[in-house]
Order: structure tokens, then sequence, then C-alpha cells
């Protein structure tokens, strides 16, 4: 589910494929650092993607990249 959702999230809002995955990855309630091990990234590369991430879909905090990511289906309210 996860591959499919990412791929999903990024045709849809033009993310790349690192960026959907950290996407689902922040709904999940994960946090930076959480994501920075995760992926075998610095924590500095995983907070620039969240910013990148946050700056496309134009939203300005954690809340609302969840609520963005349940109304786009990538995980269940």
């Amino acid at each position: 589910m996860f591959e499919s959702s990412a791929v999903a999230v990024r045709t849809k809002f033009a993310l790349t494929a690192r960026q959907a995955q950290v996407l689902i990855l922040i709904a999940n309630g994960k946090t930076t650092k959480e994501i920075a091990e995760e992926l075998g990234v610095s924590f500095k590369t995983a907070a620039a993607h969240r910013s990148n991430i946050m700056h496309k879909l134009n939203v300005h905090d954690t809340a609302h990249l969840v609520r963005y990511a349940i109304r786009a289906g990538l995980i269940e309210p």
C-alpha cells in the first residue's frame, strides 16, 4: 500500500517520489528524526523534504499536512 499510495500522490500533486514517501510518513505520525532514520538520510534532508512538501501543497503546519493526506486517501481517519 505504501508504494502505490506514494505513486498516486506523486502523480496528483507533482511531488517527487521521495517527497511522496515523506508525506506518507508524516501522515502516519513519524517525526522528522524518525523519517530521517527510516529513509537513511540526514535530519536536515528530511526537514528540507518536509518544507518543500508544505510549500508545494501550500500548507503551513503538520496538522494541515495530515488533514491533506486524509483527504487524498493516503491514510484512514
